[in-house]
């Protein structure tokens, strides 16, 4: 099984622990994984931006990258819904690509999505000594179904226990250029997930898209917490993260 893994452009400059603990739990499940080294950015900014020409040469250049593998598999819901659920409405004035997109979308998989549903992950390497609570990312959430499979990834992990929120399926207020073009009423939403995510009173909040977790984590250390932790589920899976909360 050849599987590709687009890293996406935020963890690969922010955070390429989580491409690394993604690597190593496909490996772990017996994938032969390829990482395009060219590989950048889906076009989402560009395309939430009105972008269209810079979208699309980027939704292009992804499809050429990923075109001999058997599966595309992302550590982001955003990204993942970007190429299943956009990219035809972006791409439609390539009726050339039409068969090359509509293989992509139908192999693309959102990493717990995948760990799960296709190769039936049934042990994982990590341990977390502590509580966590889980974040319901909205791509993730509604372009891709993606809500059970985390938690019962996370549910196989020793010492680990599960506390959710009251509205676990809340934005966060991110929202990709959402977050600045609207930035009082971002915060304001963020506002309300950080209270949540004090009530449920976990060792960490855990998620599947970085710049979901980039938005709560700021928001919670602005507001004095500097304690919960703000991770995603692929860290604690692959064992990258301190055991002890």
């Amino acid at each position: 099984m050849r599987v590709g893994l687009f890293v996406t452009c935020l963890v690969d400059l922010i955070r390429p622990r989580i491409g690394l603990s993604a690597l190593k739990l496909l490996e772990g499940a017996g994938c032969e994984v390829v990482v395009p080294p060219a590989q950048t950015c889906c076009g989402q900014p560009s395309y939430n931006c009105g972008e269209r020409a810079a979208a699309q040469a980027l939704a292009r250049k992804l499809l050429q990258e990923f075109a001999g593998c058997d599966y595309l598999v992302t550590p982001s819901g955003s990204c993942g819904g970007m190429i299943k659920t956009h990219y035809p409405k972006l791409l439609s004035e390539f009726p050339g690509a039409v068969s090359e997109l509509e293989r992509l979308r139908a192999r693309t998989w959102e990493l717990s999505d995948f760990l799960v549903n296709v190769v039936h992950l049934q042990r994982v390497p990590g341990r977390f000594d502590g509580t966590i609570t889980y974040h319901d990312s909205c791509s993730g959430l509604r372009e891709l179904g993606v809500k059970s499979q985390p938690r019962q990834l996370l549910s196989q992990v020793p010492g680990l226990t599960i506390k959710e929120m009251a509205t676990p399926e809340q934005c966060c207020g991110f929202g990709g250029t959402f977050a600045v073009k609207f930035g009082d009423i971002s915060a304001r939403i963020a506002d309300q997930k950080c209270d949540d995510i004090a009530a449920a009173a976990a060792d960490a909040v855990v998620l599947g898209d970085l710049g979901c977790m980039l938005n709560i984590e700021g928001r919670l250390r602005r507001r004095g917490d500097r304690k919960t932790r703000v991770l995603h589920f692929s860290e604690i899976l692959a064992g990258a993260v301190d055991n002890a909360a």
